[in-house]
């Protein structure tokens, strides 16, 4: 390989491998699963964005994974930008419907959730915990820090297919402290992850997600009879929490995270012993109050 090499980037970093997309179709896309095509490109702006304007031509259980995203997109038009193969960013196409009543289509994001990190603790055997309503946090140093989020958006469009959802998850995986694009951001591997080889990684994920979606699906989309709430609830870091909701409108409400009810809403007892749902905003663990 010489210095003109167009293909020398791809292994600029011999700490940082490209996938091997046939390996990986060999092992996830078979005729028994839910995963019927996966696509690894090189660089796009954002596999949320690509996918969902595929969506009309592709059938469910679609998956495009990028080794570097240059515009993904976060909660709150938020960017999530990482150095290229230093972690995991890929989308998947679901189409719940009509199993699942599309009211119940907002557990989607927590399922990722829950996916993300029972297939990162077989896989990597790291901790994870999840933050309401998509993030993935890892502990560095004793301290709690963000290392993937989670995005869910409609598709648009013919419906001949049935509307589907494309799910987004971005992950943080041999990040160093000095690439990180926030002081708060975290990653596996500064999390002392046992495994931060990604296509292991990206298999338990996506295998964690399958069987995760269809008990939710064969289960009408109930959260409670297929055991979501139970381990979403069991997970979640913001739980027990003193937090403050920041809401659509500018509005905040404090006080501490109680539950996350059978619609995915985070539960917040005030401090006059109100109870509000919460169904979106940003929320920020605050430190106890004494």
């Amino acid at each position: 390989m010489t210095a003109n090499d167009p293909s020398a980037g791809r292994w600029s970093s011999l700490d940082r491998p490209p996938l091997n997309a046939t390996s990986l179709r060999r092992a996830l896309v078979t005729p028994d699963t839910l995963w019927t095509s996966l696509e690894v490109v090189e660089s796009t702006g954002s596999t949320n964005t690509d996918l969902a304007a595929r969506a009309e031509e592709l059938p469910e259980g679609a998956v495009l994974v990028a080794e570097e995203q240059t515009a993904g997109k976060g909660r709150l038009d938020r960017s999530w930008v990482a150095p290229a193969r230093s972690g995991l960013f890929f989308s998947v196409l679901l189409r719940p419907g009509p199993q699942v009543p599309e009211e119940r289509w907002g557990w989607l994001t927590l399922l990722a959730g829950v996916a993300t990190a029972g297939g990162l603790a077989r896989a990597a055997g790291v901790d994870t915990a999840l933050k309401w309503p998509n993030d993935v946090l890892v502990t560095v140093e004793g301290e709690e820090r963000k290392a993937g989020g989670i995005l869910a958006e409609r598709t648009a469009g013919d419906t001949s297919r049935g509307e589907g959802v494309v799910l987004g998850i971005g992950l943080n995986v041999s990040l160093t402290q000095d690439e990180l694009p926030v002081p708060g951001a975290g990653s596996l591997v500064l999390a002392k992850a046992a495994v931060t080889d990604r296509e292991p990684l990206l298999k338990a994920v996506l295998r964690s997600l399958e069987q995760w979606y269809g008990d939710w699906r064969a289960a009408g989309g109930d959260p409670a009879a297929c055991g979501l709430q139970e381990a979403y609830a069991a997970g979640c870091a913001t739980l027990g929490r003193h937090v403050r909701a920041e809401l659509p409108g500018g509005r905040e409400l404090t006080g501490t995270a109680e539950a996350v009810d059978a619609d995915g809403r985070l539960v917040v007892r005030t401090a006059d012993d109100r109870r509000e749902a919460v169904g979106a905003g940003d929320v920020v663990h605050l430190r106890p109050v004494r």
